[in-house]
């Protein structure tokens, strides 16, 4: 027998779908925000309506942006012979935050996991061959996550970009970075070291 409002069922459903929240934090969630008065939930619904409305994914980077081109790729001060590979946007967040890095960036939209049917034709690394393809880019640094999934799309990246006649460089980010972390929750430290020590592969 259900015996709670298909509403609140909804939303729990709704916030279950989130990345990292479980049943009971969804549960949590929608019983919050049933007990938070109603302008709160409001500005909650429009700031929600207006993210997925006027921000989107740059058509050069992938990264977020208000406009087409984000404001790296739109910066004419940035190096354009360096290219940051990352898996996810927030990876450009956490390079960004070290202050270190002045070139420009490539978003892959995740990375090769066969195991959950992601394969190289599922994320932009395509684009990126496109891009190498139009010759400024001198030397690209792959920064994908430390976990098996990170370096099997490093790997495979790697070879790809070889095979387009080896004028350009490939590094990989040092060692800073731990086994299995996710580049997004490491420190800006650990990412600027892991940065200057970068290394052939």
């Amino acid at each position: 027998m259900d015996i709670l409002p298909r509403a609140l069922e909804a939303a729990v459903e709704q916030l279950a779908r989130l990345p990292g929240i479980g049943p009971k934090s969804a549960q949590r969630l929608a019983f919050h925000l049933l007990r938070s008065p109603e302008p709160g939930v409001e500005r909650l619904s429009r700031t929600l309506l207006e993210l997925k409305q006027s921000v989107r994914f740059c058509s050069r980077c992938a990264f977020i942006s208000e406009a087409d081109i984000c404001p790296i790729c739109a910066d004419a001060g940035r190096d354009e012979t360096l290219l940051c590979v990352v898996e996810e946007p927030m990876d450009v967040v956490a390079i960004e935050r070290t202050g270190e890095y002045r070139g420009r960036y490539h978003v892959l939209m995740g990375a090769i996991s066969p195991m959950d049917g992601v394969g190289p034709g599922d994320i932009r690394l395509e684009e990126l061959l496109q891009r190498l393809r139009q010759g400024a880019v001198a030397e690209v640094i792959l920064a994908t996550d430390g976990d098996v999934e990170g370096e099997a799309t490093a790997a495979y990246a790697a070879e790809k970009v070889g095979e387009l006649g080896g004028l350009i460089r490939v590094t990989r980010l040092a060692r800073g970075l731990p086994m299995g972390a996710e580049l997004e929750y490491a420190d800006e430290l650990t990412i600027s070291r892991a940065l200057t020590g970068r290394r052939e592969i």
